[in-house]
């Protein structure tokens, strides 16, 4: 099958993970507990990626400026999330005082548009660098796609939107994820971009998004499950990577 046909699906996908995602905050009565593992077992999967895989691809794609690319990537996210959005976290909004107007609800939106939109851009680049860059990109970008479209949908909640409004934001982050798929796959020929440009992404959404949440939780369980997550890229390495 086409690396760009597989993109495309595996896109369809992790939206779908998104829109699930928003499905759980709007549907009170489903468990939330288990997001908590998803975030530290993507934390780790998405840095181990990132660093290990990512990076060096980059680097021989385009040399020593892919630093510079990965490290705009970096930037661009904290921008939108933390500058645009300062009160932004992954995981359920429940300070409502802090969304007293409803725009702080969307500016959240906008942030998370940008970084599921590099979310397409990695899995595509990944697989048009090759077929298991591909594979070990989308895993990464799977693991904290549920907990993004919940993100999303409990900020729209505490702001004062609808349920209904509350799950539409999270089928516009898998719209987003789609249109980062589309976009590389229309530019292909600009991979050494692309790729740098969504490690930065992943390293940002791995190391200041997803570990702060992970350290809040009391005891070491969370911490550990960090460490079950970049263990499991080690595993596949081993395993399925022809080198």
């Amino acid at each position: 099958m086409h690396p760009i046909l597989v993109s495309l699906l595996l896109g369809l996908t992790a939206a779908a993970a998104n829109v699930f995602g928003g499905a759980i905050i709007v549907q009170r009565h489903w468990e939330r507990a288990y997001l908590k593992y998803f975030m530290a077992l993507g934390a780790g999967f998405m840095l181990a990626t990132a660093l290990v895989e990512m990076v060096p691809a980059s680097l021989e794609l385009r040399g020593r400026g892919a630093g510079f690319l990965v490290l705009l990537g970096y930037l661009i996210i904290h921008f939108f999330e933390h500058t645009v959005t300062p009160h932004f976290h992954f995981g359920e909004e429940t300070h409502k005082d802090e969304f007293v107007h409803a725009h702080k609800g969307y500016s959240v939106l906008i942030g998370l548009i940008i970084h599921t939109f590099f979310d397409g851009i990695a899995i595509a680049s990944g697989f048009i660098v090759s077929e298991w860059l591909g594979w070990v990109i989308f895993t990464a970008v799977f693991l904290h796609k549920i907990p993004e479209g919940f993100t999303v949908a409990s900020v729209m909640l505490a702001s004062g939107r609808s349920r209904g409004i509350a799950w539409g934001a999270s089928v516009i982050l898998g719209a987003a994820t789609l249109a980062g798929v589309m976009v590389m796959a229309l530019f292909r020929h600009q991979v050494a971009f692309g790729l740098p440009l969504s490690a930065g992404v992943t390293i940002y959404v791995a190391a200041s998004d997803l570990i702060p949440e992970v350290n809040k939780e009391p005891g070491v369980r969370m911490a550990l499950i960090v460490f079950v997550g970049v263990a499991f890229l080690f595993v596949l390495d081993s395993f399925f990577h022809v080198h």
